[in-house]
This record gives structure tokens, sequence and C-alpha cells, in this order.
């Protein structure tokens, strides 16, 4: 416990830091507060207007994390699938990395006219960005693996699959945790580009009605919601990693 309070107090004293640097820019100093509100006001923002943006938050964090889990399944699957074919990894991971690139603003309208304004377009759109770093990732994991684990396990009667399931992936989950780290960080971000862009709710209809509206610190207030819910994201995702095959070396916190 002092040695995670150790390694994360200058990190919450740089934040807080910033933050009283910031109120005090707009209050003392004359800071343009229609372009940059003062944290104090975004505080009470939120707080005045939470029954409607708490249910735009409700809105986005089921599309994220329907998304998200969708993207764990699918880009692992991926994964493995490529792994296990030579010939298919060969001539798709290519393509697999290379569509990490694509961005969002132009898949976006294919989904809307696929699948409406409605909720399972932005589903469809968080599971495809979310599951390219998993699958990339889980591909790069399994082919880290020392090849005495294989051999171990084949010279102990072990089949190829079985090898695959309970020792490959066994070894290779902390590299598949990092993808799935990766993709954690921007599931809501993305899930809100995508309301943006068309949606019927959700933290991007917000932001646009906030920006139409010129009402400014209601714009930092669902900026620093969807910033909470992927601090909680990571979070999480560094939780279960913790509790599936323990803590990093580097990040053990016990003592």
């Amino acid at each position: 416990m002092i040695r995670f309070l150790t390694r994360y107090a200058p990190t919450v004293a740089l934040v807080g830091a910033l933050l009283v640097a910031w109120e005090l820019w707009v209050r003392v100093f004359g800071g343009p507060i229609a372009l940059v509100s003062a944290p104090s006001d975004i505080a009470l923002a939120t707080v005045q207007t939470w029954d409607t943006l708490g249910g735009a938050t409700w809105i986005t964090t089921i599309e994220g994390v329907t998304g998200f889990l969708l993207a764990i399944a699918l880009g692992v699957l991926t994964g493995i699938t490529l792994y296990a074919s030579p010939i298919a990894r060969r001539t798709l991971f290519p393509l697999l990395s290379a569509a990490q690139t694509m961005p969002l603003i132009s898949i976006a309208p294919l989904f809307l006219i696929w699948f409406g304004f409605e909720i399972s377009g932005k589903i469809a759109i968080v599971t495809i960005f979310a599951m390219f770093p998993i699958a990339v990732q889980t591909i790069r994991g399994l082919e880290a693996v020392p090849q005495f684990y294989s051999d171990v396990a084949l010279t102990s009667g072990a089949t190829p699959a079985w090898t695959l399931w309970h020792v490959k992936l066994r070894v290779a989950a902390r590299q598949i945790f990092g993808g799935i780290r990766v993709s954690s960080a921007y599931v809501f971000a993305t899930a809100a580009t995508a309301e943006y862009l068309g949606g019927r709710g959700g933290l991007g209809i917000w932001i646009q009605a906030a920006y139409n509206s010129f009402r400014t610190p209601l714009i930092f207030s669902a900026t620093f919601v969807i910033i909470a819910l992927t601090a909680l994201l990571v979070g999480a995702v560094n939780l279960t990693e913790r509790a599936l095959i323990g803590p990093a070396d580097d990040d053990d916190f016990d003592n």
C-alpha cells in the first residue's frame, strides 16, 4: 500500500497543482472565461445538469462496455486463428496492422448507413476499432513464447491444440493484456465520437448540443466524464490482469 501511494502521489499532486493553477488563471489573472471555464464552474455545471448528463453517460457506457467486451472476444479469437494458420497470418497480419490507422470519421458514415442512428451501430464501431490492438498483440504475444514451453508440453504427451490453449496463451497473457489495455484507453472516446458524428443520445450528442449553444462548461463536463470512464475501465483491466495472472514484477504493491 505504501509503495502504491508513493508511486501515484506525485501524479495526484501534479493534477491538483494544475487544477489550482487553472482556477487562478481564470479567476485572478483574467483568463478567457468564455473559452476556458474554471474547474469550479465545470464542477458546478456537472452537478446542475447531472439529470441529463447522467443519462447521456449511461448510453455511452453501455456502448463502450458492450463493444469492448465483444472486441476482447473477437480480438483474441482473431489473433489465435491467424497465429494457428501461417498462411493466413502472412496474408492478413499486415492488413490487420494497417487497419489500426483507419480514421473513424471515414468509417462512421458507413455504419450510419448500415445501422442508422441506433445504439447497435455505435457498439459495432467500438468493437471494430477496439479489436485491432488486441488481435495484433495476441499474435505477437504467441509468437514471442519461447519454444521450450511447447517442447516440454508436447514431449509430455500434450496435443498441439492443448499446448496452444493451455500453455502458450498463459505465457502470452501479459502481452495480450497489453493490447486490451491499449484498447480500453480509446473505447469511450470512440463511442462519443461516433455519437457526435451521428446518434440519438450519449455524451457525443451532449457535447454537440453544448457546442451549438456555446456552453463551454458543459463541453468540459462531458470531456471529464469520458476521462473518468476511461480511467475506471483501464483500472478494471489492470485489476483483472492482476487477479488472473498476478502483478508484474515492477508493479507489486502488496508490500
